[in-house]
C-alpha cells in the first residue's frame, strides 16, 4: 500500500524517476534543503510498498493579511504511477495543513498555460485561474511561456474572494 511521508534529505537521492517529466521542475539541491528547512510539513512523498519514490509535493506559506496563503511550488507524481490519485493524496495534505496549521486564506499554484492535463486535475479539486502570468517561466530561465495562477479558498476565506479571477494578464514582475 502506498504511504505518504513527510520528505527527508536522503529522498533526493531517490527521486530521479520523477523528475524526468518534462513538466517537473527540478531545482538545485539547496533549494530542497531550503524547504525542507523552513516548510517540512509542506514537503511530502508517496512512497510504493518497495520503498520507491512515486511523487512528492514541496510547498511553503507566505503572504500578508488576506493574501496568507499555502503555496504549491512542485507537485509531480512519475509516469508509471500516475491515475492512482497520489496528486490528490498529496494536494490533501498541503491543503490541510494550510487551513488548519496555518490558518490561510486559499492555496494557490503556477502551472503552465500548455499543461492540459495538469490544468484539468486541478479544477476537479476545485482550483480556478485567478489570473494569467505573461512570461512567467521566462523569470525561472525557462523558455517564456505563460502560466495560470490557480487558487482554491480555504475555511477562512468563507466567502471564497481568493479565487474571484482577476480579470486581466499580469506580468511575471507583478507577482507578489
Amino acid at each position: 500500500m502506498t504511504s505518504i511521508r513527510r520528505f527527508n534529505p536522503l529522498d533526493l537521492f531517490k527521486f530521479n524517476n520523477v523528475n524526468l517529466d518534462v513538466f517537473t521542475e527540478t531545482y538545485n539541491i539547496s533549494f530542497y534543503f531550503q524547504y525542507l528547512a523552513k516548510w517540512p510539513d509542506m514537503f511530502h512523498v508517496a512512497v510504493s510498498p518497495s520503498g520507491r519514490l512515486m511523487g512528492y509535493l514541496m510547498g511553503k506559506v507566505e503572504g500578508r493579511g488576506t493574501s496568507w496563503h499555502g503555496h504549491v511550488t512542485a507537485i509531480t507524481v512519475a509516469p508509471e504511477y500516475r491515475r492512482l490519485g497520489l496528486a490528490r493524496r498529496l494536494m490533501d495534505f498541503l491543503e490541510e495543513t494550510s487551513d488548519k496549521v496555518y490558518n490561510g486564506y486559499f492555496v494557490d499554484l503556477f502551472v503552465r498555460k500548455s499543461n492540459q492535463v495538469a490544468i484539468v486535475m486541478y479544477e476537479k479539486l476545485g482550483y480556478v485561474v485567478y489570473r494569467r502570468v505573461l512570461g512567467y517561466y521566462m523569470a525561472s530561465g525557462g523558455d517564456g511561456e505563460d502560466a495560470y495562477d490557480m487558487r482554491k479558498a480555504l475555511s477562512r476565506d468563507k466567502d471564497k474572494e481568493s479565487m474571484v479571477p482577476l480579470g486581466r494578464p499580469v506580468r511575471a514582475d507583478e507577482v507578489d
